[in-house]
């Protein structure tokens, strides 16, 4: 009787708890501990980089200020990556970087989804990568930013707020979702790139950074 009383405190824990367990598959991009996995720019490498990323309590501090950012040291092709973030001052501008074709400082040549608030799951051309939908006004010279505007309204959570973006790379398809919000989407040419969280702004803090390959 205890045996069943205890296994029925358990199933019912997980069902309004909403235990899940992680896919097979899943790879942690940052280990809950140091961010040996990453290699890091910074704007006219003014400061360590140390000064600018570090971990604090379990989750990725990034302070904002040089601008920069923090890469994967591989490469990655088919996947869907999960990242949370959160202001931690107020909100204010960062970015995750997708299909990083070559790490350049102080922007690398790839593909943001844009972070800044109010306007997660903008697109943005970086380094002079390019997406299939953009739409380039022949009236006008080239943007040193392009970006495709996201799909909806915002989708963020209120200031203090830990938000989600889920990011599938498929083939250099990109889809883009906010808080469970289908938000954007763009076809870069490019396949394959490493993955990268911006500094830029003020200080942000990311955590569950996960992969799982297609």
């Amino acid at each position: 009787m205890q045996k069943f009383l205890f296994s029925a405190v358990i199933a019912i824990m997980c069902i309004t708890t909403s235990c899940t367990s992680s896919p097979s598959n899943e790879e942690k991009l940052f280990n809950g501990k140091d961010l040996s996995n990453w290699e890091f720019v910074v704007e006219g490498d003014s400061v360590p980089a140390d000064q600018v990323y570090s971990v604090e309590d379990g989750v990725i501090l990034v302070q904002g200020a040089p601008l920069g950012y923090m890469y994967t040291k591989n490469k990655y092709r088919n996947y869907t990556l999960n990242v949370d973030w959160c202001w931690v001052d107020e909100p204010t501008n960062s970015g995750i970087f997708v299909i990083i074709e070559e790490a350049t400082n102080p922007v690398p040549n790839g593909i943001e989804c844009q972070l800044r608030a109010g306007r997660a799951g903008d697109l943005v051309l970086l380094g002079g990568s390019n997406l299939l939908e953009y739409q380039q006004p022949e009236d006008r010279p080239r943007p040193r930013f392009p970006s495709i505007p996201k799909r909806e309204e915002s989708s963020e959570k209120p200031e203090g707020e830990w938000n989600n973006a889920k990011i599938t790379v498929d083939e250099g398809k990109i889809t883009i979702y906010i808080n469970g919000v289908f938000q954007n989407e763009g076809t870069n040419p490019v396949k394959e790139g490493h993955i990268g969280l911006q500094s830029e702004g003020k200080r942000i803090k990311f955590r569950n950074v996960t992969l799982i390959p297609q």
